[in-house]
């Protein structure tokens, strides 16, 4: 990837990271910590992976992106109005009782939102769903799906994991924002679901590992996802939670809670600087 299109993504996911401070500022409530990490596979997919339109949302040719990890929409909303979905100031009414911007994605209210999404573990079967009826159709749309790696730990997720290597849905790409927090805490304190590469592998699946934050590669790992055969592929990709913002990288505690005004103004002066 030529550094011009590297400087024109960081800025983009600079820009994202803003819009998710300000909406959940805004709304005074929400979850950063998981929208900071994954906004840089977020840009990717929506700047440069994903085959889509935002003047035709519907079209049915497009590629399909599931937020299977809902509870991030700040993320989602503010790559989808930075890309042309709708107004980036909508992203100020943020859960407010009038907006169709809530807390978890309705596809029914919001243009680019291929999937509703809320309960984990449930995204992942949808998209399984969606690339199964991609083969039937004959059709040549590919279909994402972003996990987190809390989500891990639904039995769901390893359902979908078998149905997926089953029916050899090698038009299915899983990508696992794996930053090492959920809301209790450390992951592996929790209930530890890794090692993801060995579990996925042992699944039938195509793994590759990538930097979330680093966009060469995130480049060679949706490469290498496409040109798998056989098999569906996950992307495990490292990150770190809260990603941008100085006080609330590394920190569980950013999960689920908004920033106040004072903490509002330090995290727009890290992502301004």
């Amino acid at each position: 990837m030529e550094q011009k299109r590297i400087s024109e993504l960081s800025e983009i996911a600079r820009n994202v990271r803003i819009g998710i401070i300000d909406a959940v500022h805004s709304a005074s409530s929400g979850h950063p910590g998981g929208s900071l990490s994954s906004a840089d596979i977020l840009t990717y997919l929506y700047f440069e992976e994903l085959n889509i339109d935002p003047k035709n949302p519907a079209d049915p040719l497009r590629d399909r992106f599931v937020l299977s990890k809902g509870h991030i929409s700040p993320g989602l909303y503010s790559v989808l109005a930075h890309r042309g979905y709708f107004p980036v100031e909508h992203l100020k009414t943020f859960r407010k009782s009038d907006s169709n911007l809530q807390g978890h994605p309705d596809t029914k209210k919001v243009p680019g939102v291929d999937m509703s999404t809320g309960s984990l573990g449930q995204g992942v079967s949808v998209a399984c769903g969606m690339a199964l009826a991609a083969k039937i159709d004959g059709a040549s749309r590919r279909v994402y799906a972003l996990m987190g790696d809390g989500e891990a730990e639904e039995g769901q997720v390893w359902e979908s994991a078998m149905f997926a290597a089953h029916y050899k849905l090698d038009n299915l790409c899983y990508i696992l924002d794996w930053n090492g927090l959920q809301i209790d805490g450390a992951i592996d304190d929790v209930i530890g679901p890794a090692p993801f590469d060995t579990k996925f592998a042992a699944f039938g699946w195509n793994v590759i590992t990538a930097d979330a934050h680093d966009f060469e590669s995130l480049e060679s790992a949706f490469k290498a996802a496409k040109e798998c055969k056989g098999k569906p592929s996950v992307i495990i990709a490292k990150s770190i939670k809260g990603k941008g913002v100085s006080f609330m990288e590394n920190q569980a505690s950013w999960h689920g809670a908004a920033p106040n005004d004072e903490q509002y103004a330090v995290a727009m002066q890290d992502l301004k600087a």
